[in-house]
């Protein structure tokens, strides 16, 4: 499996199936890490990250996924341990998935669109699993794809401050800036 020590990309077969990227120290930022799946069918992709979830966050047990990101809508997959349980996020969460596990943890975690290029997918990866990262999935996306020449390393390593300026607010908190919702 991949992790954040582990590089994200498919040339990296020694890491695992799952092209994922997860922060040191999840439920501090907006996002908990990215996660870059092969399609949009989401039994397939799904069965594969819940089976390659890193154990030290725990086993999912539950996800709610954002419906537009997904081919099909299941209600269940099955996993290697037999059913995970899929729910829906608002139209408004695109490109998120919660995972819950057994433990009651949760996790969101963006999902980069299967047709970036690698160089889009390591970025958004980065900057999902990059720590103090303000950045919601939406607004993370968007800044990849406007911007696709800048080195992510020099870009996501700031506090989730960026070179064109302040991390939008969280306007769930009540707080101007950002549409996201998470």
């Amino acid at each position: 499996m991949t992790t954040s020590n582990c590089p994200v990309l498919p040339s990296s077969p020694a890491c695992g199936s799952v092209r994922l990227r997860m922060v040191e120290h999840p439920g501090r930022n907006r996002v908990d890490g990215g996660w870059w799946p092969r399609s949009q069918d989401l039994a397939v992709e799904l069965a594969d990250l819940v089976d390659n979830f890193p154990t030290r966050f725990g086993q999912v047990d539950q996800v709610s996924a954002s419906r537009p990101d997904w081919a099909l809508a299941p209600t269940r997959v099955r996993v290697a341990d037999g059913y995970v349980k899929v729910g829906w996020l608002p139209q408004a969460d695109g490109h998120v998935v919660r995972l819950k596990t057994a433990e009651r943890a949760v996790f969101y975690l963006l999902v980069v669109p299967p047709d970036f290029t690698d160089d889009q997918a390591a970025e958004a990866l980065l900057a999902a699993s990059s720590n103090g990262n303000k950045h919601c999935a939406a607004d993370i996306l968007d800044l990849v794809t406007e911007h696709p020449d800048v080195d992510p390393a020099d870009r996501w390593t700031d506090g989730g401050a960026t070179w064109w300026g302040p991390a939008p607010r969280h306007r769930h908190s009540g707080q101007e800036g950002s549409p996201c919702p998470i």
